[in-house]
């Protein structure tokens, strides 16, 4: 049994846009369109499946009181038959056809356990529960459908029932977090946004009426070809005019800009009540206008505008703060609407990071009998010779890490990291220095200030070594490096800010990834999943399995590429892990100490897939290349490359 939650969605912005964009494949001149689309707090909860039928029930108060639990065969025609019927469960009943027409499956059991999202509210209830359905078959049957796959067959699940759903709608399948989606013509994509200060957003089902239907049909007469001039202000609002809206409303998101974001709130209503609104009868709303321009609501607001295809539907509003917040809901449900709390908090941007350095090197012997590896030279392109541990050191600090915990394997490793990160050159070195490296070295000690230290006194492993940082973390993400690999960014952002990045659009563990060719796939830990992106560089990792036979990841961990062929990835050697694997960890250890298996090793990888299949996994192809120095073969070959320049 699985446990689902698909979220309602709410657009923030950029509302018809999807279907306006659409049209593009009739006439180029049309604009694509553009929205930021968020999941929302409240949703579907659900328990699934495998089943020889197709059946959903529900324990759903907001359910059961309208629409009866039914099961039908899995059979095609049938359920495209309860698809045209009408009703809640139709939605269902059109994706399980399309997932049976396409996919061969067989059927699942669906239980609605809760239902927290109002229906009719302009929130794709109807959305949510195709969305659902999608996922179920996928999980249930293995199918390795991304995130967009699911969204792609929730919408044309939907269009085999009598709703006609925009392209928007199914973003309730990338969770409680705000994406912005582009239309052009029948591509759709979908970008999380960053968020930096906290949003307090409030939004309220008017209970009052409107004909979405009759919206719809007046607004698509003017496409795809405006024939006069309120036609042309339509595509116009719908088009490019929106296109700046929305993009302003990225930047005020990303910059913490609240105020603006709410004052543009406001724009955007009045361009839609401008040129969108003559359009059609059915979008008069004299109680979303009276509730927009309730002067008791103005002191806890920046701004507000109607969501959805607009009317007396649903409205939002941006609180100025968390009080406000409270005091706009309790007033208008006071007032007899139905009003919910939406607040978009910032990712935490990781800060700490954590390099296991505790290994005695035993591959790099004899050198390594005084010098531990992680202080062996290295010839930089800019000329300077560094130690191992000062270039990564400084791709963390250029990645804006604040804090960093070397794992050590004995308290007396210690002086040689203060002797070099914290104890200054004696006057005489320093003036045998040039200004430069005067400069210079003032910046490795500022490095120094930015060190702390923990010991992994018994060799239990690498998840061991890492877990002995936990304290050091404090319950935030954290990134980690190996103490035996160095990285070389290809852009101009360092290869730890790239995978930092990406862990602030999903805020899920990752790790960072590299093609390795499958003759050498033996030598590697491989993880198998689907593409996210078009770019094919973020992987939502399904499968993970150390060190396979050539014959067994042909068979079962190919990554299925643009170019139609199957490619292998390996860890490229940096991490971002979540506080759930401190925990797994945590877990682990005390399982073997429990049966005394004291020299079993805690290892990191094992703590990573249990956390991948409670929580999910990332895996990020950095725009760079990665050079190992645990060996003599490795070492010299990291020497020979690392000094050249990147073209």
């Amino acid at each position: 049994m699985i446990k689902l939650f698909v979220p309602g969605r709410l657009c923030l912005f950029g509302e018809h846009s999807d279907w306006a964009g659409h049209y593009r494949t009739m006439n180029a001149d049309i604009d694509s369109g553009a929205a930021i689309v968020t999941g929302i707090e409240q949703g579907i909860y659900a328990e699934v499946e495998k089943s020889s039928m197709f059946e959903v029930h529900s324990d759903a108060s907001e359910i059961v009181d309208m629409w009866r639990d039914f099961s039908c065969k899995m059979d095609e025609a049938e359920l495209k038959r309860v698809a045209k019927s009408g009703g809640f469960f139709c939605y269902c009943a059109g994706v399980a056809s399309y997932m049976l027409e396409w996919y061969k499956v067989g059927g699942v059991n669906i239980r609605i356990t809760d239902m927290t999202l109002p229906m009719k509210s302009g929130l794709s209830s109807s959305a949510a529960i195709c969305v659902l359905v999608a996922r179920a078959f996928n999980l249930l049957y293995n199918l390795n459908l991304n995130t967009m796959g699911e969204m792609n067959i929730a919408y044309v699940g939907e269009l085999r029932t009598q709703s006609r759903c925009g392209r928007l709608d199914q973003a309730c399948a990338f969770g409680v977090k705000p994406n912005l989606m582009t239309f052009d013509g029948d591509e759709t994509e979908v970008c999380t946004l960053n968020v930096k200060t906290p949003l307090y957003w409030v939004f309220a089902d008017l209970c009052a009426e409107k004909d979405t239907i009759q919206i719809l049909r007046d607004l698509n007469k003017a496409y795809p070809f405006a024939i006069d001039e309120k036609e042309k202000k339509l595509q116009e609002a719908l088009g490019f005019k929106n296109q700046k809206i929305v993009e302003r409303a990225v930047q005020y998101m990303a910059n913490g800009q609240v105020e603006e974001l709410g004052k543009l709130m406001t724009e955007a209503e009045e361009l839609f009540n401008r040129q969108v609104v003559p359009m059609s009868s059915a979008l008069a709303a004299p109680k979303l206008y009276k509730t927009l321009h309730d002067p008791q609501i103005q002191q806890w607001i920046y701004g507000g505008k109607g969501v959805g295809s607009h009317g007396d539907g649903s409205v939002q509003f941006l609180a100025r703060n968390q009080e406000s917040q409270e005091n706009l809901v309790n007033y208008l449900n006071g007032k007899g609407l139905k009003a919910y709390k939406l607040t978009l908090n910032p990712v935490h941007t990781v800060r700490k990071a954590i390099i296991p350095v505790a290994g005695f090197g035993t591959r790099l012997y004899p050198a390594t009998r005084t010098l531990k590896k992680d202080f062996f030279p290295i010839l930089c392109p800019d000329g300077r010779v560094r130690p191992v541990i000062l270039i990564l050191l400084e791709e963390l600090v250029k990645s804006g890490i604040e804090d960093i915990c070397l794992v050590l394997g004995s308290e007396e490793e210690r002086k040689q990291y203060e002797d070099f990160f914290e104890k200054p050159l004696s006057d005489e070195h320093l003036q045998k220095l040039n200004t430069v490296n005067q400069e210079y070295e003032s910046h490795i000690l500022e490095i120094g200030k930015r060190l702390h230290f923990v010991y992994q006194k018994e060799k239990r492993g690498f998840g061991h070594a890492v877990y002995q940082a936990f304290e050091f973390t404090h319950n935030e993400p954290v990134l980690l490096l190996l103490g035996d690999t160095l990285y070389r960014s290809l852009s101009n952002k360092p290869c730890a800010l790239q995978l930092i990045e990406k862990y602030e659009q999903y805020n899920q563990l990752m790790v960072s990834i590299h093609e390795v060719p499958i003759e050498k796939v033996h030598h590697y830990g491989i993880l198998s999943g689907h593409w996210e992106d078009k770019g094919e560089s973020v992987l939502t990792v399904k499968t993970m399995r150390e060190k396979p036979t050539a014959n067994y990841a042909m068979e079962n961990l190919g990554v299925l590429n643009k170019d139609g062929k199957n490619h292998y990835y390996s860890v490229f050697g940096q991490y971002i892990l979540t506080p759930d694997v401190f925990h797994q960890l945590e877990a682990d250890i005390k399982k073997a100490d429990a049966a005394g298996d004291l020299l079993r090793e805690i290892e990191l990888t094992t703590a990573l897939d249990r956390v991948r299949k409670e929580s999910g996994m990332i895996g990020v192809r950095l725009r760079g290349n990665m050079y190992d120095m645990g060996n003599p073969l490795a070492l010299r070959q990291t020497i020979m490359e690392y000094s050249e320049p990147v073209l």
